[in-house]
């Protein structure tokens, strides 16, 4: 064979030729793949720059990136629709947040690659929103806009519009018993009435059907609606979001029904995708002018805002717990600055930021005087060892003699409440010889029982502690060191035959309760679980004061009388004869302002504290967790303003120092009364190679806006670098330590 350098000649299309077997049909040729725009396509004619939030968390990227807009997209990519554009190699959506004629980029433009929907599900109040919360909290715009809008869905979205003309459901004649006793309420509604927006930190009492919380709500909603205006009303959790509603139909303000106009809606991540998005449409295209949900309807497009209310604002359910952790009361302040609404903030309690509202004048407190609180509320007696030393032994008792003779009293008038701060049978143990508390012999965990015998188990970990004995003396049995609910119901069982024992909380059987009748009943329930009563519990009473008031926490003394407060509430008046006994050695002002029924010089005396320590809110403060050299890294580019300091860096512990202890505190579900639990694949040895820092930032309240600012920059380039290891940043953390 003679080989040459003359290319052989081949026919056309020979070159790749596949090759097949015999009997095999011939492979189909692979289509060419279709791009949603072509290259060629030509810009519109009017607005042909659109400015669009990518959706990517990455600090440095949270700014609008500029796209041409084909001519055939233009009717649909208007601002606030869902687009799809190509960054960085790869399809990303994002929202349109504004069309200009003029690119600031001076490059070619890539177009948009398509239209996901032509729903403008980010409103501009939405949008300067969401900014300015992202800018508030040292945060990104898509984080915060993957909190504000719900997941598309595209049924409900194709469903059938209503016609433009509708029947209007409004409330007819507006009732308002329910502001009567309070000082400033009438005149609060009138405001409303009339179009004004003022603001208002209200201190709600207990009291007759129609005269409760969920009851002014409503007719504060309803003041508004009846003046030609939207409201927003965020609560803690479904069970208050039902209330609310219940309240809102007895006032004339109906759920929205499609074909209809006004009403209000609910917006609850727990109704699930399609109803939720479907109430955010009615939201949205004005169909309803109420919305009433949790947590992440704060940022619910509303048309013609005039009020925004927020109930329980001390309650954790209110603060985000991802990026960048904004809480409910701060986002309304927010909103209702930016769109000239009325605000609302109503509590039993009085947190140490309403207060701070109150003092400095941007908000007005509405409260009853003194005669109404003491004939509104039941009478309320603290149990401490001084009050009980004349009972000898029998003070130590968890049910000690005076509190077993009220409840035997008040049961033969209806159900008797008692508030147990943790869950579980006996969530700490201790070795029955030395006293050490019980730990696991792997992660070093403290060890709970789940039942009367049942076999104990790490709390941290999850594994069962089969054949424990002490490592300090090497005793093999156990003592109860703190009870739980579950034991609580037990003992409560055997004192009281023959009376019925309802339990509620996350742990209990039947899990959380919303309502129990008015026969007699003993309700063991856990703070924030304690269900309702129509006519109002005949007795209260308030177990292990010690534990509920005794933490570390900056925030413990308030937090107690929050959930001392909110379970007192539920009982009937003193003038009905309704009794609260607080049982256990609390804290000498939470206790008094509880036994005096007082939140708000409670709330004033721990402003004046945190003012003279330099404690938030009289301050800003800004965490920063993280791995050592990087959260240094972010420390040593920030630009501190006037007054700032840092405090720290301090060692973490984020595998063992969740909980320590028998106080609730840091890592403690307060509903439930429980600690989150590690992972139980987590060693003793990974735990310790865990080991984080924090770092404190602190700046006067005239700085925040700079404090933030660079903050946000350092995560920034801290983002573009693409350094090692870990940083959280939170501003207003929970917690400080």
């Amino acid at each position: 064979m003679d080989v040459t350098d003359e290319p052989v000649a081949r026919a056309p299309g020979a070159w790749g030729e596949q090759l097949t077997l015999a009997g095999l049909a011939e492979p189909r040729p692979v289509p060419a793949r279709r791009t949603a725009t072509r290259a060629d396509a030509g810009p519109a004619s009017d607005r042909p720059i659109a400015r669009v939030c990518i959706d990517l968390p990455l600090p440095h990227l949270d700014r609008p990136f500029e796209y041409m807009v084909p001519e055939a997209m233009s009717a649909g990519a208007q601002p606030g629709t869902r687009v799809r554009v190509r960054f960085a190699g790869r399809d990303v959506e994002g929202y349109v947040l504004d069309r200009v004629g003029q690119a600031e980029h001076e490059g070619r433009l890539i177009p948009l690659r398509r239209v996901v929907s032509a729903e403008r599900v980010l409103t501009p109040a939405v949008r300067d929103l969401a900014r300015a919360v992202a800018d508030r909290y040292a945060g990104t715009l898509s984080d915060v806009l993957r909190l504000a809008i719900p997941p598309r869905h595209a049924r409900v979205e194709n469903e059938a519009q209503p016609e433009a003309d509708l029947p209007s459901s409004a409330p007819g004649t507006l009732g308002a018993t329910a502001w009567f006793p309070y000082r400033g309420g009438p005149a609060f509604l009138q405001h409303l009435t009339a179009g004004g927006s003022p603001r208002a930190v209200l201190t709600a009492l207990p009291g007759p059907v129609g005269e409760r919380w969920p009851d002014a709500i409503a007719q504060a909603v309803a003041a508004c609606v009846v003046g030609g205006r939207g409201a927003l009303v965020v609560v803690p959790d479904a069970r208050d979001v039902a209330r609310v509603c219940a309240a809102l139909d007895e006032t004339g303000v109906s759920a929205w029904a499609h074909g209809t106009a006004g009403g209000y809606v609910r917006l609850t991540a727990d109704d699930g995708p399609a109803p939720r998005y479907r109430a955010y449409l009615a939201a949205l295209r004005g169909y309803a002018d109420v919305v009433v949900g949790t947590r992440a309807a704060v940022f619910a497009p509303v048309t013609r805002l005039g009020l925004v209310v927020c109930w329980d604002d001390g309650d954790d359910l209110h603060s985000e717990p991802r990026s960048p952790y904004p809480h409910v009361r701060e986002v309304l302040v927010l909103r209702s600055a930016g769109e000239q609404a009325a605000f609302l903030v109503a509590a039993h309690g009085r947190t140490v930021e309403a207060q701070r509202l109150v003092e400095t004048g941007w908000a007005r407190e509405v409260v009853a005087d003194r005669a109404t609180v003491r004939a509104r509320t039941p009478r309320v007696r603290a149990l401490t060892s001084v009050e009980l030393a004349r009972e000898g032994p029998a003070a130590a008792a968890r049910l000690p003699s005076e509190a077993w003779r009220v409840v035997r009293d008040q049961l033969g008038r209806g159900p008797v409440l008692v508030q147990v701060p943790r869950s579980g049978y006996l969530p700490v143990v201790a070795c029955g010889r030395c006293r050490a508390i019980a730990r696991c012999g792997t992660c070093h965990g403290s060890l709970a029982l789940g039942s009367a015998a049942g076999v104990p188990q790490c709390e941290w970990c999850g594994r069962l502690a089969t054949g424990w004995r002490c490592e300090e003396c090497g005793f093999a049995s156990l003592r109860s060191v703190r009870v739980g609910s579950s034991r609580t119901a037990e003992e409560l069982g055997r004192a009281f035959p023959g009376v019925p024992v309802r339990s509620s909380g996350a742990r209990a059987d039947g899990g959380v309760l919303a309502t129990v009748p008015d026969t007699p009943a003993l309700v063991v329930a856990t703070p924030g679980a304690e269900p309702v009563c129509a006519s109002g519990y005949t007795a209260a009473v308030l177990l292990d004061a010690g534990v509920a008031s005794a933490s570390t926490s900056f925030r413990a003394g308030e937090e107690s009388v929050r959930r001392w407060l909110t379970a007192a509430a539920l009982v009937r008046g003193n003038d009905a004869g309704g009794q609260v006994l607080l049982v256990g050695d609390g804290a000498p002002g939470p206790t008094q302002a509880l036994v005096r029924w007082d939140p708000a010089g409670f709330a004033a005396r721990e402003l004046a504290e945190r003012a003279e320590l330099a404690l938030p809110p009289a301050v800003r403060i800004a965490s920063l967790t993280g791995t050592r050299d990087a959260v240094q890294a972010v420390v040593d580019r920030l630009e501190l303003p006037p007054g700032a300091d840092i405090l720290g860096p301090v060692p973490v512990a984020t595998g063992a120092g969740e909980t320590f202890g028998d106080a609730p505190g840091i890592g403690q579900d307060r509903r439930t009364g429980t600690g989150r639990r590690p992972s139980a694949a987590r060693a003793p040895a990974q735990a310790s190679l865990d080991l984080q820092v924090r770092v404190l930032v602190r700046a006067p309240l005239a700085a925040s806006v700079e404090l933030t600012r660079t903050l946000a920059a350092s995560v920034a380039v801290r983002s573009a670098r693409r350094e090692g290891g870990s940083v959280r940043v939170r501003v207003d953390p929970e917690e400080l330590v």
